[in-house]
């Protein structure tokens, strides 16, 4: 609000960029007292269409523009052979549910006695994660963003079991990285991780399913390269060349649009 206030006495176009998955309960909850705050916003940018419909369904219009996503930094790689070596970079709080992982995991290991699951993140929930954990599970804690595309390299499939999101980056990141994503539905995901097409979707809080998953993709590894390929393809969108004129047009506004476009250019 401070900062808000301050665009406005100085005249200064100003720009709300949200992007928590718990959007729904925090306009419903604290609304009486958010939405005047909104309103001096000259826009309000969402990363999906996903937050778009909740933000109308308060009466606040608001522009989408994805999360981005570095496909230089995050290295494609085909997974041939696709080994059982898991990953989950959510942080460790109960809405990210890696807990479920986790019970998903212990599944998995009786069937394929070579898994290992790697789990970066930290949280509240860290202390009982670890007491859940079986053999094969490696807790690394937080890992600094340089770091988290030897993380995926280090991988073959990416997991995911929360029930709140939105539009998760780490999702992005394993698509760039070519890791086949296993997720529930939550929030965007649904959108990003097309069952079949982009990777797998399973329903909320429920490890077997989520095992059952994992497996079908070590059993039919053609498949899962497939998902892989296609959804690199489809995270291309979500890179700064495909979303740096949309920024462009949020932070310069209407009236000053054409005039920006045109030193952009000239500036190629």
């Amino acid at each position: 609000m401070p900062a808000m206030l301050m665009g406005r006495l100085m005249r200064r176009r100003v720009i709300l960029h949200y992007h928590s998955g718990e959007a729904a309960d925090h306009l419903a909850r604290w609304g009486v007292f958010v939405h005047p705050w909104l309103k001096l916003a000259d826009e309000i940018v969402v990363p999906s269409q996903y937050l778009a419909s909740i933000f109308a369904a308060h009466g606040h219009a608001t522009r989408v523009i994805p999360n981005v996503v570095s496909l230089t930094r995050f290295r494609y790689r085909d997974r041939s052979p696709l080994r059982p070596r898991l990953l989950s970079t959510r942080n460790l709080e109960p809405y990210y549910r890696v807990d479920v992982i986790l019970e998903a995991f212990a599944r998995l290991k009786a069937r394929l006695p070579e898994a290992t699951l790697t789990v970066a993140g930290y949280g509240s929930e860290e202390a009982r994660l670890k007491q859940m954990a079986t053999r094969g599970v490696r807790f690394v804690g937080r890992v600094e963003p340089a770091e988290m595309p030897r993380l995926y390299e280090s991988a073959d499939v990416f997991l995911n079991a929360s029930v709140v999101d939105n539009q998760p980056v780490s999702i992005l990141e394993a698509f760039a990285a070519g890791l086949p994503v296993v997720s529930t539905p939550t929030g965007d995901i649904s959108a990003l991780v097309r069952h079949g097409q982009t990777g797998l979707l399973v329903p909320e809080n429920e490890p077997d399913a989520l095992a059952a998953a994992v497996l079908a993709l070590i059993e039919r590894p053609f498949e899962a390269l497939e998902l892989a390929r296609a959804a690199r393809r489809e995270v291309r969108r979500f890179t700064w060349d495909a979303v740096r004129s949309d920024w462009l047009d949020v932070y310069v506004g209407a009236d000053n649009r054409h005039v920006a476009r045109r030193a952009q250019l000239g500036a190629r």
